[in-house]
């Protein structure tokens, strides 16, 4: 299908992304706490885990669309831009997200959705994407094999979701068990690093790395 580090790197990226309160383990947490229960912790990490795939899986079928009719280097350019636009309005811009707390799955999976896709979530996943076989097709022999060539890339594409989703529920579900079970969410206002911050740099570091891939 393709060579092993983008799977790699999509694993990793899931786990970042599961490890940030902000795509779902706090809220799953407090869900947990509020109703005195390690199952509701555990059942509303899946439709945020959804909310998430589908934000991601946005990006996928872009990359999917577009890449066929564009330059690759204008691809490579144009997400570049994106992403560090993207990274400076997350630096400069502040989100409060106010959502009541007696929620169903679809209110999850909604919210979910918002925040992963406000958090540039499948952006910071371009530089992975276009290193895959996502919407590239044999032009020389497109008459034959362009219905194979399809069902290829979105086999793949919708593997690259379904891995970085994976990892990212995996590590979210951790977490979230442990914080509702052991530590408590006292240790936030101590002792948690600035993921946001690291999440803008994250952003900024794959667009600029993007940037210069393009033209080196």
């Amino acid at each position: 299908m393709t060579s092993a580090w983008p799977w790699l790197a999509l694993v990793a990226l899931g786990a970042f992304h599961g490890l940030n309160p902000a795509m779902g383990w706090l809220f799953a947490v407090a869900l947990g706490l509020q109703r005195r229960s390690r199952a509701a912790v555990l059942w509303s990490l899946l439709p945020i885990a959804v909310g998430h795939a589908l934000s991601v899986a946005l990006v996928v079928v872009a990359v999917g669309v577009l890449r066929p009719f564009v330059d690759f280097r204008v691809l490579q350019v144009g997400a570049a831009v994106t992403l560090i636009a993207f990274g400076l309005y997350r630096l400069l811009a502040r989100h409060r997200a106010r959502v009541g707390m007696q929620v169903s799955g679809g209110d999850l999976l909604i919210w979910s959705f918002l925040m992963a896709t406000a958090h540039g979530a499948g952006l910071m996943l371009l530089p992975v994407l276009l290193e895959m076989p996502i919407g590239t097709l044999d032009h020389e022999h497109a008459h034959r094999v362009v219905p194979i060539a399809m069902g290829n890339s979105a086999a793949i594409g919708f593997a690259a979701v379904v891995v970085h989703t994976a990892a990212m529920l995996v590590v979210a579900g951790a977490i979230a068990v442990a914080v509702y079970e052991w530590v408590g969410l006292a240790f936030l206002r101590r002792g948690w690093i600035n993921l946001d911050l690291l999440w803008v740099l994250a952003l900024l570091g794959a667009g600029l790395f993007l940037l210069g891939t393009a033209f080196w």
